[in-house]
């Protein structure tokens, strides 16, 4: 595990705790309190502060990225160089050219790379695709999703370069995701219309956004992502079809 914040103790409690068929043997941290501490409550046998050390130990057979997003293709790139499987957590990159060169370089090695995106294995999410591939909304002609909190839990979300974006970026590829996978996966995105600003946060990125995503079937997808809902998170997902409607809502 590279990494030991929020996100890494998020995939540490699947993996460990509800899957119970894996083990994390090393986790590298760029903090000693932290290694030390996330090595404690996992049972971790390797902690170590220099990550390829840890992407290089010999009883690895996965390396799960759980870092800021600047460091995503460093880690991705060593994953490279020792031909380890590897799965990061959203977003790829902090572009789309880097997003393209780690893309790229794990066709080169040969190696298996995963893309953490949670929410669309959800059970609310899974129930209402199950619903469109049944047929039963008919032809999908729009999905919505909104995504909405009062802002990151990590300082480093809001720095530009190290984040390489603000809530699109952060919320956004969830939403986009999810409405993918109601369209269909295999149908390109062939116009895009956004509204994004700065207005309560004191960031250079954007915290709140709309946008508007056109599929070459016609389709549309909408995302809602802002860092200043106040009350908690709000989740809402919801998708139309020329035959009925499906949505879930988390608040």
């Amino acid at each position: 595990m590279l990494g030991s914040g929020f996100i890494g103790r998020f995939y540490a409690e699947s993996l460990q705790g509800q899957r119970s068929r894996d083990r994390i043997v090393s986790i590298y941290s760029r903090k000693e309190t932290s290694a030390k501490k996330f090595a404690s409550d996992y049972g971790c046998p390797h902690w170590t502060l220099n990550m390829e050390e840890s992407v290089a130990h010999p009883d690895v057979d996965v390396v799960c990225i759980s870092l800021p997003n600047n460091l995503h293709e460093a880690a991705v790139m060593l994953c490279c160089k020792y031909k380890k499987p590897v799965m990061t957590t959203k977003p790829l990159g902090r572009n789309a050219i880097e997003a393209r060169r780690m893309l790229e370089a794990v066709e080169q090695a040969g190696i298996f790379n995963g893309y953490l995106e949670d929410l669309v294995y959800t059970p609310k999410f899974l129930k209402a695709l199950a619903s469109v591939k049944d047929g039963a909304l008919g032809r999908i002609l729009w999905s919505k999703s909104r995504e909405t909190h009062p802002g990151p839990h990590s300082d480093w979300f809001w720095d530009l370069e190290q984040a390489g974006g603000g809530c699109i970026l952060d919320l956004g590829c969830h939403c986009v995701e999810i409405a993918r996978n109601f369209i269909g996966k295999d149908i390109r995105p062939v116009e895009v219309m956004c509204w994004a600003d700065t207005q309560v946060k004191p960031i250079e990125a954007e915290d709140h956004a709309i946008g508007l995503v056109k599929y070459e079937n016609g389709a549309i997808g909408q995302f809602e992502v802002s860092w200043t809902f106040r009350g908690g998170l709000d989740l809402r997902d919801e998708v139309m079809g020329t035959e009925g409607t499906s949505g879930s809502i988390i608040f």
